[in-house]
């Protein structure tokens, strides 16, 4: 069996990336329920707003558990967790963007995905 050498550096970049996919989502997800940072609910797409069966803050609620979810999924299985943290971001993105509401904002969230997509693909995972 052959084994790769880890690169200098590489492994307390992989660990710096984790923390912050493994702190950010928690820390968004539980602001779902106390607004402290923002109001989320003005990042919701109005034609999904108008689709929800539900209040804005109930999906915003959802969103919350999602991203702790998430937050712990990338702490214990980083290669999996990785993965959902870039879809997720990508799918915010992608939502933010149709409407072309919080351009700057999607950005910001693609470039995060990208990220926590390079992180999962790290040889330490």
């Amino acid at each position: 069996m052959e084994t790769t050498a880890v690169k200098p550096g590489l492994e307390s970049t992989f660990n710096l990336l984790k923390l912050t996919f493994t702190i950010v989502p928690i820390v968004a997800g539980l602001d779902k329920f106390f607004n402290i940072l923002c109001d989320w609910t003005q990042y919701i797409n109005p034609v999904i707003l108008d689709l929800l069966p539900f209040s804005a803050d109930t999906f915003m609620m959802i969103v919350g558990v999602i991203e702790i979810a998430a937050g712990i999924l990338v702490f214990f299985k980083p290669k999996i967790g990785g993965l959902v943290v870039s879809a997720w971001l990508t799918l915010i993105a992608l939502s933010l963007l149709v409407g072309w509401h919080y351009a700057d904002v999607a950005v910001r969230d693609l470039v995060m995905a990208l990220s926590a997509f390079l992180m999962a693909r790290m040889p330490l995972t």
